[in-house]
């Protein structure tokens, strides 16, 4: 009797462009100015990415283009969050403090602060026009590519 072996990473080949931004301005501004010098017309989603069980969430953007069959999402890379630590000193009382925890959707890119996902079809975005684009706006400090074949953290790009 014949052993087939059936590889699920097969499967899933989705083509997508990974643009990397560092900016210091929240997510909605960033994306109106997206939608303004890229001529997008980025929305929020209604629900977060959520990973480790509401541990951390992720702001998004979406635009689908249904005319070209292109995708665009604007993905947060950084969520903070403020929680209660409690320090045992062997005292009478308590000291309990606040500390803020950081967490990265991709944690090879711990100083990106957003990310532009386009998942497109037909491969005829052209993403030197984007970059150059992204460099003319005043907010942006730097944009640049990235492969996502080598992230190691590539799963928490599928949404």
């Amino acid at each position: 009797m014949a052993l087939h072996k059936l590889l699920v990473d097969d499967f899933y080949d989705d083509t997508y462009k990974l643009i990397a931004i560092h900016c210091g301005i929240e997510d909605y501004r960033l994306a109106y100015l997206l939608n303004r010098n890229l001529d997008l017309k980025l929305k929020r989603k209604e629900e977060d990415v959520d990973l480790k069980y509401l541990e951390s969430s992720y702001s998004i953007f979406e635009w689908k283009n249904d005319t070209e069959y292109v995708t665009w999402n604007l993905i947060s890379n950084v969520c903070k969050k403020e929680e209660t630590s409690l320090y045992s000193t062997g005292t009478l009382f308590e000291d309990s403090s606040k500390v803020l925890k950081t967490f990265h959707l991709i944690t090879e890119f711990k100083t990106v602060d957003y990310f532009i996902k386009i998942s497109e079809e037909m491969q005829h975005i052209n993403e030197k026009v984007i970059l150059n684009k992204l460099q003319r706006v005043p907010q942006i400090i730097t944009s640049y590519t990235v492969d996502p074949i080598k992230l190691r953290s590539k799963n928490h790009l599928i949404f």
